[in-house]
C-alpha cells in the first residue's frame, strides 16, 4: 500500500499548522501522558525501545482507528458546516474517552483552543458556530482551526498525530527517564510512519471505527489512583 498522499501548503498555511502543532500552543498538552506515566511506574515502559513500542501500539490500535478518522470527520463536517455531523462526531468521540481523566482532558484542551482562537480572533462566524456545542472536545475545535485556515484535511491529521507522539515522547524524557538524542530517535522513525497512518484513518468506514484499546485503558484508569505523578492523565 502506498503511504504518499499529496499535500500542497502555501507559506502562510504552513505557518499556521506548525502554529497548531506547537509544544508552545497554550491549551495545556504538557499536563497529559495519557496513560504512559503509569505504564512506567508499572514497568511495562523502561527504556527507549519500549517507549517506542508503547507508543507505536497506541498510535496503531487507537489512533488510526477512532481519534483520527473522527478529526477527519469532524473537519469535513466543518468544510460544510455540517452542525449535524459536527454534534454528532463531537459526542460520539467524547463518548469514546473512556476513562475520567481522558474525558477531561480533552474537554479542558478543547475550552482552552476556543478562548485562544477567540484571543486571536478566528473567523467570527465560526468561532460562534463552535462556542454552541457543549462540551467542545479537542478534535472539534482543532478541526473548526484548520478549516477556517483552510489546511488540507491530511495536513491536518499530520500534524496532529505529529503533536500527540511529541508530548509522549517529552513525558518518557521526563519519567522514563531518556535524553534527548533517544527522544530525536523516536520522534525520527515515528515520523516516517505518520504518512501511512493518515492515510489508513481516512480510509476508515464508520462501521470499523473503534476505542478498543485495553492495555490503554487500564493505563488510564491506574493512572487515576496512582499515588506520585507529574501528569494529569
Amino acid at each position: 500500500m502506498s503511504t504518499e498522499y499529496a499535500v500542497s501548503l502555501e507559506a502562510d498555511d504552513l505557518s499556521r499548522l506548525l502554529q497548531l502543532a506547537s509544544p508552545l500552543l497554550p491549551v495545556g498538552a504538557y499536563a497529559y501522558s495519557q496513560g504512559l506515566e503509569w505504564a512506567i511506574e508499572a514497568k511495562t515502559i523502561s527504556d527507549a525501545l519500549s517507549t517506542a513500542s508503547w507508543v507505536a501500539d497506541v498510535i496503531e490500535i487507537y489512533l488510526c482507528k477512532f481519534e483520527l478518522p473522527v478529526l477527519w470527520r469532524m473537519r469535513k463536517a466543518w468544510d460544510k458546516k455540517d452542525i449535524d455531523a459536527l454534534k454528532y462526531w463531537n459526542s460520539y468521540y467524547c463518548a469514546g474517552r473512556d476513562t475520567a481523566e481522558a474525558r477531561a482532558e480533552t474537554l479542558q484542551m478543547g475550552y482552552s483552543l476556543v478562548r485562544l482562537l477567540d484571543d486571536i480572533d478566528l473567523d467570527t462566524e465560526s468561532l460562534m458556530l463552535l462556542e454552541r456545542f457543549v462540551p467542545v472536545s479537542f478534535p472539534l475545535a482543532y478541526a473548526c482551526a484548520t478549516s477556517v485556515w483552510h489546511i488540507p484535511a491530511h495536513s491536518t491529521l499530520h500534524a496532529y498525530l505529529w503533536s500527540w507522539a511529541e508530548n509522549q515522547v517529552s513525558a518518557a524524557m521526563k519519567t522514563v527517564p531518556l535524553g534527548q538524542v533517544a527522544g530525536q530517535r523516536m520522534l525520527l522513525e515515528i515520523g516516517a510512519k505518520i504518512p501511512a497512518a493518515v492515510k489508513i484513518a481516512c480510509a476508515l468506514p464508520d462501521e470499523e471505527l473503534s476505542n478498543f484499546a485495553p492495555g490503554l485503558s487500564i493505563a488510564g484508569c491506574q493512572h487515576e489512583t496512582q499515588y506520585s505523578r507529574l501528569f494529569r492523565s
